[in-house]
């Protein structure tokens, strides 16, 4: 049988102060069947030029219009030959054994359609800010179950972290380019509802940085909120479609309560969808996050004011 390939896919768009670190990362990798393929989305500063330096190490390096990530995902994709996608940011970076610990793992899952993710963390300046506190969706799970916990827990899973089959790529669909805002959440929903299960490896090893300047999860302009609203609304949507009971329910309330509460004031006509999604599922008792001065605040002022406090203090 022949060995996989792997096809590690790179939207870059304006990531040329990170996309060196990005490649070296991905080019360390010890699986030795992958490509890499860089999609640079229409960035204007030298992002293009510093990829195809890499052009002699292998790295494939194509450009397209400003069309957004998903638009650069969907393109590597077709570029793309690999029986499994590793889908990377150009900001992000791999640990070197982070291919190989989850082929290990899909030889050992072969046939179950199962989609892999591991550990990882955030960092900041270099990967070792990175903590790694456990993370809730790092876990084995039925496609119902870990996709409950992510809305109850309103908790993600970066891109890099997954490795995914490519027959379970196709089945769900293509980036959705519509979206901008947790394009990834949406995507990943549905590739875990078209699989068998969620597989955690933990000894592979991402790194997800975090806190740039102008970062697009960093984004909260109203265009982002919208976004994130119709993701969670097409994600919810397909949830219930595979199985409406009350705990599917629950877990849907409370994550449109989640982005009610991250939104404010922003977005006042996605809050309220999302106020009418929560009463029409039935309810939701999320109470504001927030530590003990918040807290203090929202029981004399209320949350909202509370949450203007919070934003100007």
């Amino acid at each position: 049988m022949a060995t996989p390939l792997v096809s590690i896919l790179i939207p870059c768009h304006n990531a040329a102060p990170w996309l060196a670190e990005t490649l070296e990362s991905a080019l360390a990798q010890t699986w030795p069947h992958r490509e890499i393929i860089v999609v640079d989305d229409g960035s204007n500063d030298h992002s293009v030029d510093l990829a195809r330096t890499f052009a002699s190490r292998g790295v494939q390096v194509v450009g397209q219009e400003n069309r957004g990530a998903s638009a650069a995902r969907n393109h590597a994709l077709r570029l793309s030959r690999g029986d499994y996608l590793q889908f990377l940011d150009a900001d992000d970076l791999l640990a070197p054994d982070k291919l190989a610990q989850q082929m290990k793992l899909a030889a050992a899952t072969a046939g179950t359609d199962v989609v892999l993710c591991g550990t990882w963390s955030r960092f900041t300046r270099t990967p070792a800010d990175a903590d790694f506190t456990p993370q809730p969706l790092s876990a084995d799970a039925a496609p119902i179950d870990w996709l409950v916990t992510k809305f109850e827990q309103n908790a993600m899973m970066h891109p890099a972290a997954w490795l995914t089959p490519r027959a379970l790529a196709e089945r769900a669909g293509p980036w959705d380019e519509s979206l901008s805002l947790d394009d990834d959440g949406e995507f990943f929903t549905r590739v875990v509802l078209a699989s068998y299960g969620v597989r955690c490896c933990r000894e592979a090893v991402t790194y997800y940085r975090s806190g740039l300047p102008g970062s697009l999860s960093g984004t909260r302009s109203e265009r982002a909120w919208t976004s994130a609203f119709r993701s969670l609304e097409l994600s919810s949507g397909r949830l219930l479609a595979r199985e409406d009971t009350p705990r599917t329910r629950q877990a849907c309330a409370t994550a449109f309560q989640h982005y009610i509460y991250d939104s404010y004031p922003r977005a006042a006509e996605c809050r309220r969808r999302a106020t009418a999604k929560v009463a029409a599922l039935g309810g939701s008792t999320l109470l504001p996050p927030g530590g003990p001065k918040y807290r203090w605040a929202r029981r004399l002022l209320g949350w909202r004011l509370a949450k203007r406090l919070q934003q100007w203090c």
